[in-house]
């Protein structure tokens, strides 16, 4: 059985959480849904984690701070931001930025899914990387010309 990927879910409105975590576990994800941000990047540095999904405006630590403290921590981790406010995600080191209502279910789930891809890297290359030479088919060459 494939292992679930886990994504850090942050909102401080708990009916937008309770909604997207509920769209992303019917999808197969595992959610860690926070209302609090620094508790979420506290969670965050416990490990585990594959992708985050933040709302930007929140109180206390907002959104794009709780991003950066994530890519301080694991620069390779992606992170999708979702607001209202359009104008204040260029000073954002989020990945992906989505403005609320302005997207439907699908995009969001479409937009979690390449980026866990990217994150992992082709499969394919990643399995013949592993593989051990001897089990590589006998027309196989690591060498370039």
């Amino acid at each position: 059985m494939k292992p679930k990927r886990t994504i850090l879910c942050v909102d401080d409105n708990e009916q937008s959480l309770s909604i997207r975590k509920v769209l992303l576990e019917t999808r197969g994800y595992r959610v860690l849904a926070y209302t609090n941000a620094k508790q979420a990047l506290e969670r965050f540095a416990e490990g585990g984690v594959d992708l985050v999904l933040t709302d930007l405006v929140m109180p206390g630590v907002d959104g794009s701070k709780l991003i950066q403290g994530i890519k301080n921590i694991s620069p390779e981790t992606p992170a999708i931001l979702l607001s209202g406010t359009v104008k204040i995600y260029e000073q954002s080191e989020a990945d992906i930025f989505l403005a609320k209502g302005m997207y439907m279910p699908a995009d969001l789930l479409e937009r979690v899914r390449v980026m866990l891809i990217r994150k992992r890297g082709p499969k394919r290359a990643h399995l013949r990387a592993q593989a051990p030479l001897s089990s590589r088919p006998a027309n196989f060459s690591t060498a370039t010309a």
